[in-house]
């Protein structure tokens, strides 16, 4: 047979075309460019642990390392209550939900700069890179959710069927960590002081969330208010997954999640009006 028998395979066209409003996501386009997705969350995963003599063991001392000094702090020294719980295990259920969302907070908010060459040169749906790097620590959550059995293993605490609440909680993490990667994002191409300001943001955020002492210490009349922290439904949800005790927190998971919609859909439309100079200002 003949080269001019065989079937001609044309390259695949990408139509560009203008934004026809604010709220035009390009979801399409998001699942069409699914590999670039998958090949940026492995390379975030190689260079992580690139040139690590520990490797992936770093997933696992970090919230180790945390919960130690949150024991002997807050503990014993301090003697933090923790509702009839042993305290290394109550604060290892709240750091691991935490540890993720903070990482994923902290990678995805300056994706965009960088990945500026990326941004200036190649055409690609641009929410992919904040979701690329929202994912990309769930493979160090896994890792350290292993410290977590052992722990319950190892105090005698039982596992039950609530544990299945893990995966949604995980999601609704997520949701929000990539929702405050939305607007950090942008803002972070525009000013790259932003950068330098997420660490002081979140070592305030995570004391003003109940990892390091129960919710049962805020006074029953501020704990709708409290609630308007999005963690406080994911860590009290791990908790209640966890260790089997009364109902689920309903109320804080709601007013939660209802604070991470309006994140995530301001987001999003913060994005899209951001992104048509993210070439031009990157």
């Amino acid at each position: 047979m003949s080269d001019s028998a065989l079937p001609a395979h044309e390259p695949p066209v990408v139509e560009i075309r203008p934004s026809r409003g604010l709220f035009d996501l390009d979801l399409k386009g998001v699942w069409a460019y699914r590999e670039l997705l998958f090949v940026l969350i492995w390379r975030d995963l190689s260079v992580l642990y690139k040139q690590a003599a520990l490797g992936a063991g770093w997933a696992v001392i970090q919230p180790v390392f945390a919960v130690t000094i949150f024991t002997i702090v807050f503990g014993n020294f301090a003697n933090m209550p923790s509702d009839g719980i042993p305290y290394p295990v109550f604060a290892f259920a709240a750091v691991l939900p935490w540890t993720y969302f903070a990482e994923a907070v902290r990678r995805s908010s300056t994706s965009l700069v960088n990945d500026s060459e990326l941004v200036r040169k190649v055409y690609f749906p641009r929410l992919i890179m904040p979701l690329a790097t929202v994912i990309a620590p769930l493979v160090d959550f896994c890792i350290a959710f292993g410290v977590l059995v052992a722990l319950m293993l190892f105090y005698g605490i039982d596992f039950t069927w609530k544990l299945a609440a893990i995966p949604p909680l995980m999601v609704v993490s997520l949701l929000l960590a990539l929702s405050i990667s939305l607007w950090l994002g942008p803002i972070n191409v525009r000013f790259r002081d932003v950068k330098h300001t997420i660490p002081f943001m979140m070592q305030i955020w995570m004391y003003a969330s109940p990892i390091v002492y129960p919710l049962s210490m805020i006074p029953a009349e501020w704990r709708g208010l409290y609630a308007l922290n999005p963690m406080v439904g994911v860590i009290e949800g791990f908790r209640w997954a966890i260790f089997d005790r009364g109902e689920p927190n309903f109320m804080a998971l709601a007013i939660s999640m209802s604070v991470i919609l309006v994140l995530l859909v301001g987001g999003l439309v913060f994005f899209k009006r951001s992104e048509r100079s993210f070439a031009d200002v990157i």
